[in-house]
């Protein structure tokens, strides 16, 4: 009989984790009494400090990486502070952010770049976002590798995981707190859940302020899986976890943890010249989930002939090869429930190659959460067709504002609106006048439904077309309070 993995409050505590240690709050004063003596409606108030994590970016002693750091929003609306340092107890900072609207950025070579952690307040904190961006010119993990930097949590699901032979995918566990975090790993191949040697997977230790990596394959030696998805769950302390994908003769980048799992997903920004795409999905409870696939592209959404629907069995890692599915258009994944009656929450996301031969390229798109009010990725380049930006409105016509920031160099910021048709992906190219170094990229949503983006960056090295896509998250820079029902101020005077 196959085990699963039941669906559990997992999800929901790492939320409230987020919440407690990302945004810390301070409830508004008053703003005047309610007649009728009901609590007045909730306000929106800005988030007052943010938590980030950063993995370790290479073991390649030839890397090259480079950090960014950024706030949306003006400068002179008041006083805050970031920092961003290494993951070790007496770490020097990286990277110390002043002013929001600004991006700073740092950079470090070879494999004793660090992981970092750290924290912003004040004006700095709402939508506090980081990135790392490595580039690795030769050798096993070539590629161009990019993550964002994430809040630390307890739950994380890696859907298009694997441990066999010639692939080598490393997790990254940093720990920001002062005390210990205890972490459990969970891998479950096509058949199910797969059983750890000697119970390896489990109460894996990660000391304060510090980072561990795991080699996936060490925890199944006697077992490997091409396809699988690693469930990474905390029992005591919370810790920021990415995935570190080296794929011989393919090439090599981050895999950031699948949105929660849900009902129906989008994959956005798949690249238009991808030769090969893999599509991963897992179901984490107990009822099998059969889902529709399709293409949002720039005219419109379209069923991959022979891969309009997945059947996912619950507990098993379900794949299927999409091949060139863009077929020359750059689009976005949407996967929804045949039967809306019966949506099974699921988590996916897919493998792309570019190139071919000794010059392909690998990269992972998993899926996200929509942009919500407002969304940042960080570190985009000036240069010429480097940096792609994809808007995909699964179910209804959305308009959204679209802000390059200046550069880490200078610049002048611009800005753009962009209306994105029902079950369309567009694609925009947008940098601040003048920009030099990299700058960061914001998406706002002005109206209509939900919108997905994600941010192809494309580095060109000796032939090859070495890329990395990040998706665009809410930042929740907000957070709604509840109003007080009276002024009560009257009675001090």
């Amino acid at each position: 009989m196959k085990q699963r993995a039941p669906l559990t409050l997992a999800a929901v505590t790492a939320a409230l984790a987020a919440l407690t240690g990302v945004a810390a709050l301070t409830a508004p004063a008053p703003a005047g009494g309610a007649s009728d003596g009901k609590a007045a409606a909730s306000a929106r108030m800005p988030v007052e400090r943010s938590l980030l994590v950063c993995p370790g970016p290479s073991s390649s002693d030839i890397a090259e990486t480079t950090y960014t750091s950024f706030t949306p929003g003006a400068a002179g609306e008041g006083k805050g502070s970031a920092r961003l340092l290494g993951a070790t107890k007496d770490a020097k900072p990286v990277l110390e952010p002043k002013e929001p609207g600004k991006p700073v950025g740092a950079t470090a070579n070879g494999a004793d770049a660090p992981a970092l952690t750290g924290s912003a307040d004040g004006v700095l904190a709402p939508g506090w976002t980081a990135q790392l961006t490595t580039k690795v010119s030769v050798g096993r993990a070539r590629g161009v590798l990019g993550v964002g930097c994430t809040a630390p949590g307890t739950d994380f699901w890696f859907p298009a995981v694997s441990t066999a032979k010639g692939r080598e995918d490393y997790l990254h566990l940093t720990n920001p707190d002062d005390a210990a975090a205890i972490v459990d790993i969970t891998l479950f191949g096509p058949d199910g859940m797969a059983k750890a040697d000697a119970g390896t997977g489990e109460n894996i230790r990660v000391d304060a302020k510090s980072t561990k990596t795991v080699l996936l394959s060490s925890l199944l030696p006697a077992t490997q899986l091409a396809d699988a998805t690693a469930h990474v769950t905390t029992r005591a302390g919370r810790v920021g976890a990415s995935v570190q994908v080296a794929e011989e003769n393919v090439g090599a980048d981050w895999l950031p943890a699948s949105t929660d799992p849900t009902g129906s997903l989008v994959l956005p920004g798949i690249p238009a010249d991808a030769a090969s795409v893999r599509l991963v999905a897992f179901v984490p409870g107990e009822e099998d989930a059969d889902v529709k696939l399709r293409l949002a592209g720039p005219g419109g959404s379209i069923s991959p002939a022979g891969s309009e629907q997945l059947h996912v069995k619950a507990g098993m890692t379900a794949v299927m090869d999409l091949k060139d599915l863009t077929r020359g258009e750059p689009g976005s994944l949407v996967l929804t429930p045949t039967d809306a009656k019966k949506a099974t929450p699921l988590v996916a996301a897919v493998r792309v190659v570019r190139g071919s031969g000794a010059k392909q390229e690998l990269g992972f798109v998993p899926a996200t959460r929509p942009v919500g009010a407002r969304a940042t990725v960080a570190d985009n380049r000036p240069e010429e067709n480097s940096t792609l930006l994809s808007l995909t409105a699964p179910s209804a016509e959305a308009k959204v504002k679209v802000t390059a920031s200046p550069g880490t160099g200078g610049g002048e910021p611009a800005s753009q609106e962009v209306t994105v048709k029902a079950g369309t992906t567009q694609t925009l190219t947008l940098a601040p006048a003048g920009g030099k170094g990299s700058y960061a990229l914001t998406v706002e949503t002005l109206s209509g439904g939900p919108v997905h983006a994600a941010r192809t960056l494309s580095l060109p090295n000796d032939g090859i077309t070495m890329f990395t896509v990040q998706g665009f998250s809410d930042d929740h820079s907000t957070v709604s309070v509840p109003r007080a029902a009276q002024d009560l101020s009257v009675l001090t005077r």
